[in-house]
Formats: structure tokens, sequence, C-alpha cells
């Protein structure tokens, strides 16, 4: 038995046109809000990778740089330091700041 399109009725074949449509459209829209959630997600993988670097970065430097603050200011410097008069004044003694 041959199925024949003639014997259906046009508004039976417009329904079906209109639900295939649909079924299309519906595709499509999930396809799109499926493709953006993966580009937000990558893009927010990127962020936190890029941020957690950064702030690593950050945190070495200022670990290193308390170790180099630490280490000067245990060392001990030889003999006592003079006043000097400045160049320019004559009056004020050059003075060695030991907090700085």
């Amino acid at each position: 038995m041959q199925f024949d399109l003639s014997s259906v009725e046009i508004y039976t074949m417009v329904f079906i046109g209109t639900i295939l449509f649909a079924l299309a459209l519906v595709a499509f829209v999930l396809t799109a809000g499926f493709l953006a959630l993966v580009l937000v997600g990558v893009g927010k993988l990127a962020w936190y990778l890029v941020s957690t670097s950064l702030l690593a970065v950050v945190h070495g430097i200022n670990q290193g740089w308390d170790r180099l603050v630490h280490q000067a200011a245990s060392v001990e410097l030889p003999g006592d330091f003079q006043g000097q008069p400045s160049p320019s004044t004559g009056s004020y003694p050059r003075v060695m700041l030991g907090d700085s």
C-alpha cells in the first residue's frame, strides 16, 4: 500500500509543516542557548586562571620583598656613622635612619 499525499487535506499538511518549523526553531534556540552557556563558562574559566595567576605573582613579590626587608633589618652595619656637614647648607648633619 502506497501513501498518497494527495489524499491528505491541505490543513493537515499546513499543521504538520507548522509543527516541523516550530521544532526547527526550538532546536535553534536550544543550540544557541547552550553555546552561550559554554562561552560564558569558558570566559569565566579564563578569567579565573588569569586572576589566580596575577594573585600568585603579586603574593610572590610581596613575600620576596618581606624576606628582603627582614634580612636587611637583621644586618649589623660596622662602625658608627658620624655626622657630616651637608655641602649645601653646612649646618645639618647627615643622619642615617635605622627604620627606613
